[in-house]
């Protein structure tokens, strides 16, 4: 109990640090951006407490906000995505599988992983460069926006899962 605390702890603070200090200065061609720290939400067990789940990721969104100057935005989209994981993963683990089922590649397969981990992110660049344009003038630079940073995403979050799972 009190290691997978100090993992979860540990997995926090690295996420919060690798998102301001680094990758919130990486613009691929001024449009999309990797947002790193939803791998935190994805990465929950199998049956984690929902309130542990919300806290946390409201949490870690706040402190991206407060560094980030994205007043509310990634707060509000992590609890949504922290909000619906939970839901979303019980499509994709087996029913008999273990109660605290850990979320990686090496348990669920590569396709469900990737499926899995592909909505979460979609939803959550969906939503939240929605709120940082608030109005839908410019819907292609919205929707480029979405891609670019989902596939950005995607791309470092399984490079980390596949240091992960060995």
């Amino acid at each position: 109990m009190a290691g997978s605390i100090i993992n979860r702890l540990i997995m926090f603070v690295t996420l919060l640090l690798v998102q301001v200090l680094v990758l919130n200065h990486v613009w691929l061609l001024n449009v999309a951006t990797p947002l790193l720290y939803v791998f935190f939400v994805i990465t929950f067990p199998r049956n984690s407490a929902k309130g542990e789940v919300l806290a946390w990721s409201f949490c870690l969104g706040l402190l991206i906000d407060l560094f980030s100057n994205t007043p509310g935005m990634a707060s509000g989209t992590m609890t949504l995505v922290a909000l619906l994981q939970p839901y979303l993963l019980e499509l994709f683990v087996p029913r008999d599988s273990a109660d605290n089922l850990e979320v990686k590649s090496a348990t669920l397969g590569w396709t469900k992983y990737l499926t899995f981990s592909l909505i979460l992110t979609f939803l959550y660049c969906l939503v939240f460069f929605a709120l940082e344009a608030f109005n839908f003038f410019e819907w292609q630079l919205w929707l480029l926006r979405t891609v670019g940073s989902t596939v950005l995403t995607m791309i470092l979050m399984i490079a980390i899962d596949s240091v992960r799972s060995k």
